[in-house]
């Protein structure tokens, strides 16, 4: 990778991306991008910021050939949980905005990421340790539109030779940017309200399990499948990727460890427990340890106490 395209920049997983990328292949190398301005200051004023709607392909191929991109990570999309209350608008962002992605790289001989997910398996998957190559029928629009994009990705790479590259996300939790819901989103707020409140209501059953990551490792893992030895890419564009699985439980006892008079309830949304209900226990991660040497840093305790220390500053507490 020498001068890189992001889309959806301003988001959970593109902020802190666009933060590392810049530190690593330098700031004029890095395009940010994202539908609107104002969302996210340290994105727009620390380095190169675009306006673009993804859905837009000639003002996507414009900014690619203004820039000389060989790189496209391409991260704009709607979540789960939001889009099953406008699917329409979900499969124009999320599949539109790929399309117009893969054939600009056609176009130009660029490399596209794009972010799978576990919310492309579905009720009849394997739920414990699910293997890479299983059966997938996601019963949300976004989950199907996760499928159709591996796919889609799979078949540009087979049939125009372009460089498509993918993993499949877990829960994602961060400090650095809320998420923009997501059926995990509860692992990501529960911290702050740890900090702020000593109290947090759950909107998942107890013992709902699901894999999860800490983003300093999806980061990682962006950079890592987009730097791996081609040849060697089995799968490509939609490694299981994972680092802990754990339920609300889990999260509240290790919270409680560092802050003792946590306490959390339930109310339970039914839309987010029946998309969290479909969706795998844990994921079997052994292709991608074996293709490209995955292998993440952190493990829920490890994570937490993070979390709290990185919030307490953010949060001036």
């Amino acid at each position: 990778m020498k001068k890189i395209l992001i889309t959806g920049a301003c988001g959970q997983i593109g902020t802190e991306l666009t933060h590392t990328l810049r530190k690593i292949y330098g700031v004029e190398n890095v395009v940010a991008t994202n539908i609107r301005s104002g969302n996210n200051e340290t994105v727009e004023k620390d380095g190169i910021f675009e306006l673009l709607d993804v859905t837009d392909y000639n003002r996507l191929l414009e900014l690619i050939k203004k820039y000389e991109i060989d790189t496209i990570m391409n991260l704009a999309a709607l979540l789960s949980a939001v889009g099953e209350k406008n699917p329409q608008l979900l499969w124009d962002v999320n599949m539109n905005g790929l399309y117009n992605c893969l054939e600009a790289a056609r176009e130009t001989g660029a490399m596209v990421f794009t972010p799978s997910s576990i919310a492309a398996f579905g009720p009849t998957t394997p739920p414990d340790l699910t293997p890479q190559d299983t059966i997938q029928r996601p019963t949300t629009i976004y989950g199907v539109s996760k499928v159709a994009g591996e796919l889609l990705c799979d078949y540009y790479f087979h049939k125009f030779g372009v460089d498509t590259r993918g993993v499949r996300f877990p829960g994602l939790i961060s400090y650095a940017a809320l998420p923009g819901g997501g059926t995990t989103d509860y692992a990501v707020h529960i911290y702050y309200e740890a900090l702020k409140n000593k109290k947090f209501t759950c909107n998942l059953n107890a013992e709902t399990y699901m894999d999860m990551m800490y983003m300093p490792d999806a980061i990682d893992s962006i950079i890592q499948i987009c730097e791996a030895d081609g040849s060697k890419l089995i799968h490509r564009n939609a490694f299981n990727i994972t680092a802990m699985s754990f339920c609300p439980v889990d999260i509240m006892n290790e919270i409680k460890k560092h802050i003792p008079e946590f306490e959390m309830d339930y109310e339970v949304d039914p839309v987010k427990q029946n998309i969290a209900d479909s969706w795998p226990n844990s994921l079997d991660d052994s292709c991608a340890r074996r293709e490209w040497n995955w292998n993440p840093k952190y493990n829920l305790e490890s994570m937490t106490t993070d979390m709290l220390e990185k919030l307490k500053i953010k949060l001036e507490l």
